[in-house]
């Protein structure tokens, strides 16, 4: 809280200096400009970075941008909260690994690697080679951090409430509530390697994707032991053929899809780290489930009837499904409801579209943005949606920035049809 408290205090000194300085040239500078300068960005994203647990974790989030919703040399400065968590040393890792496998942990590996191969808000991943010669990746986690994970996610709001960024009369508790309980979730190990089990089992008989084997006996609430698989990092398949990176795409969205309409349980969390490809197998890899969430019925069929109705332009269906889904349930006006269901629109626009959609060549992200600051700014519509609207967006709009960064090429309507509800 200390830590956040002087940050906050500088960047409310960033604002009173940019604020003279616009005012000295004769501008009439709003709050929210002179709160989101770079600046103010990269004293949040320096400070966030010395953190882990949930304060970095809202970092994280920041950083899920192709290029499109901030400035460049912003999104490279969050963008060093995916892959720059400060890694245990290693004295600290030893007394973890004592801890939870006993003095002589050593004893279970041929070879052991002190250093990390990746380093995260949660935990650090280990490359390790069993007595029987099989290769492991073992995520760590970093100690104290269940112990942090509420007062991280309250300070941080805090920090954004007193900054001025989350409006007075928004009720966000329940978000915060349901935020803590996702992060309670993934530094539960046991519950992750349950959850990829899961998955294992239910595209067991797609081999267009790999999910590593769990390691049961190496696994503890703290550690999770899986098998080693090797692959390309997706967000760098950028200088692959376009049908390699067209391949990619269509499986990403396909699998989302899948996960929403036929098993109600979607991996949420768009960090590109989180999928490897096999570009010589054309298999895409998924190595993360902590953020994986179970959906209700009425949600998941609440989607299909809202997509389907999009591709007909139908706005009385698109609003049943929206209140079905949980949304509208503040007072609002009738224009403010029209706006909600246009920005609806143009999230869906990959799927309405009939034919292939080239990411590579829209202003999507942009207009997303465009109209969601429409909406909560001129239209002043601060609205809190469900927070498994939230996670599906989130989870939503990770791949339409992949497929932005890869210039995919995909037609993303016919691998929703098999979903898709008459209307």
């Amino acid at each position: 809280m200390g830590r956040l408290g002087i940050l906050a205090s500088r960047v409310a000194g960033g604002m009173v200096t940019e604020g003279v300085k616009q005012l000295a040239q004769g501008n009439r500078p709003r709050t929210s400009d002179l709160l989101l300068t770079p600046a103010n960005a990269k004293r949040v994203a320096e400070q966030l970075a010395q953190l882990r647990g949930a304060a970095m974790k809202v970092g994280q989030l920041m950083s899920m941008d192709a290029g499109d919703l901030l400035p460049p040399e912003l999104a490279d400065l969050l963008a060093r909260l995916r892959a720059e968590a400060k890694a245990m040393p290693i004295s600290q890792l030893n007394h973890v690994l004592e801890q939870e496998w006993e003095l002589d942990w050593q004893d279970r590996f041929q070879r052991f690697s002190f250093y990390p191969i990746a380093a995260a808000s949660i935990g650090q991943v280990h490359k390790a080679t069993t007595l029987a010669g099989d290769e492991v990746a073992l995520k760590i986690q970093y100690p104290g951090i269940k112990e942090s994970i509420d007062s991280d996610v309250d300070n941080v709001a805090t920090l954004l409430k007193i900054s001025g960024l989350i409006p007075k009369d928004v009720d966000y508790q329940p978000l915060l509530t349901d935020a803590k309980q996702q992060l309670h979730d993934e530094a539960d190990y046991r519950l992750e390697a349950s959850l990829l089990q899961q998955y294992k089992t239910l595209l067991s008989d797609d081999h267009r994707y790999r999910i590593p084997a769990v390691y049961d006996a190496l696994t503890t609430e703290h550690i999770l032991a899986m098998e080693f698989v090797e692959g390309e990092p997706v967000e760098h398949l950028h200088t692959q053929p376009q049908a390699v990176r067209n391949h990619v795409m269509a499986l990403a969205f396909e699998l989302l899809f899948k996960e929403m309409f036929a098993f109600r349980l979607v991996q949420t969390d768009p960090n590109f780290a989180n999928f490897l490809y096999d570009i010589e197998q054309r298999q895409l890899v998924l190595l993360d489930f902590g953020a994986t969430r179970q959906y209700p019925e009425h949600i998941a069929t609440g989607y299909q009837a809202l997509i389907s109705h999009a591709m007909h332009d139908h706005d009385t269906g698109m609003q049943d499904a929206l209140k079905q889904i949980g949304f509208f349930s503040q007072p609002i006006t009738a224009r403010q409801h029209q706006a909600v269901v246009d920005l609806c629109k143009e999230a869906c626009e990959p799927v309405i579209y009939d034919g292939v959609f080239d990411f590579g060549q829209t202003d999507l992200a942009r207009r997303i943005r465009d109209a969601g600051t429409a909406l909560s700014t001129r239209e002043n519509y601060w609205h809190t949606p469900p927070a498994d609207a939230i996670f599906f967006h989130r989870k939503l709009g990770g791949l339409y920035l992949l497929a932005a960064r890869l210039k995919a090429q995909v037609n993303v309507r016919a691998l929703f049809l098999p979903y898709y509800q008459s209307v």
